[in-house]
């Protein structure tokens, strides 16, 4: 088929592209340990008069969530983040915390997670039990505008191989409670523990998908069937393909291009469901290893073709990826970004590289402007030393006063 042949069929039947949303769950840390901090209540409360609906509390009080409403194109999506994280910022702030995107907690405030209310989290903490008491991961979560249900379960198929790349490109946790894990993306290991996260089985009709998700609910390994926890799932109550896989990035237009990529890959995919290709069925403990691979090595490492089992560089495997998905870019004005962003993690790499490079210039020279001075730790002040970074690029770029990127990263060049 044409180029063009895939852009007609890629197209929406009112020929506009599929809509899409970003939920990224973000830490609040207090600004002298550096510790997360069980005060999301407040700061919903306090952020709700300007964002409303679109923050929340998540699964432990030392997060919130921001969600923004569906976009039409990149531009509005970049927009709506920033607006979000200014908006959590701000409000954290007047609480006396600071907001922080990583996968994980840097700096843990010690003992066991403070659960929010949602009834389905305190059911999930009934049947994982200590398992979750720690449990505090923060991800990006995108919806793309899916109508009809059984064409996303069979559009999943597609897009589930690629699942262990966009762990790669997305991570962000290297370091949890204030150690290195030797890890580029901890908080997928994290998840990894339980048997209804990472990657969802293959399923050849929207039927067979409802029966093994009913089926991981009756051996009470799944909390609830309609909400299942897997890496990619058609939304419960809107009408998506989510994609669950991916660290929160720390910096803005990396989430608007992580899911603009993911929107070009799912309407890929629906295209070729809608054509009648059931998609790919790789070995399923081959993508769990892809995953792992993914999760230790990350960008731009060897990372495993679920497909083939070969090792490919992640850099390569997004190469390809994205040349699968060029119509589907091409066709929604996205190539640029998705470009731009891979020209980024060539030079300056992920949010896990950026927070061992910022671990790296603070051991180098000590006394770099912090946010503030106090809370004594064993590392020489390292581990605040990363918190305090992350903090200013989770708000850089972010609206008038917040810091831009490129100061930023003409201080990596100095460092």
């Amino acid at each position: 088929m044409s180029i063009q042949g895939q852009v007609d069929h890629l197209a929406a039947g009112d020929g506009q592209a599929p809509t899409v949303g970003v939920e990224e769950e973000h830490f609040l840390v207090h600004p002298g340990s550096r510790a997360v901090e069980s005060a999301g209540p407040r700061v919903v409360a306090r952020a709700t008069p300007v964002l409303g609906d679109l923050v929340s509390g998540e699964y432990t009080q030392c997060q919130i969530e921001v969600k923004t409403p569906p976009c039409s194109d990149g531009a509005q999506l970049r927009a709506e983040l920033a607006r979000l994280r200014a908006g959590a910022a701000a409000a954290a702030r007047e609480e006396g915390l600071r907001l922080c995107a990583s996968g994980t907690p840097v700096l843990r405030s010690g003992g066991p997670s403070d659960i929010g209310a949602n009834p389905r989290y305190q059911k999930a903490l009934g049947q994982y039990r200590s398992a979750l008491e720690d449990f505090e991961v923060c991800a990006l979560h995108v919806h793309v505008r899916v109508d009809d249900r059984e064409l996303a379960v069979l559009a999943a198929n597609h897009v589930r191989p690629w699942l262990p790349l966009l762990v790669a490109m997305s991570a962000n946790s290297p370091y949890c409670d204030g150690r290195d894990t030797g890890y580029e993306s901890w908080r997928s290991m994290v998840r990894g523990q339980f048997p209804c996260w990472g990657p969802p089985p293959y399923a050849g009709s929207l039927e067979h998908y409802r029966r093994l998700a009913t089926a991981m609910q009756d051996v009470d390994a799944m909390p609830d069937a309609a909400y299942a926890y897997w890496d990619l799932r058609p939304h419960a109550r809107f009408p998506t393909l989510e994609v669950r896989a991916m660290d929160v990035p720390v910096d803005v237009d990396d989430s608007a291009a992580l899911a603009l990529l993911v929107r070009a890959l799912v309407a890929t995919a629906v295209d070729r469901a809608r054509r009648g290709d059931p998609g790919p069925e790789p070995c399923s403990e081959l993508l769990r290893a892809a995953y792992w691979r993914a999760a230790r090595d990350g960008w731009p490492g060897d990372g495993v073709c679920a497909l083939t089992g070969e090792i490919v560089p992640s850099s390569v495997q997004a190469e390809r990826l994205v040349e699968d998905v060029r119509p589907a870019l091409e066709a929604y004005g996205d190539l640029e970004t998705v470009e731009d962003f891979l020209r980024r993690l060539a030079k300056h790499g992920t949010g896990a590289q950026r927070q061992r490079a910022a671990a790296e210039r603070r051991t180098e020279r000590q006394g770099a402007p912090e946010l503030e001075e106090g809370a004594p730790d064993g590392d020489g002040g390292v581990t605040r030393g990363i918190v305090d970074d992350l903090v200013v690029r989770t708000e850089a770029g972010t609206g008038p006063g917040a810091p831009d990127r490129e100061r930023l990263l003409r201080a990596e060049v100095r460092g």
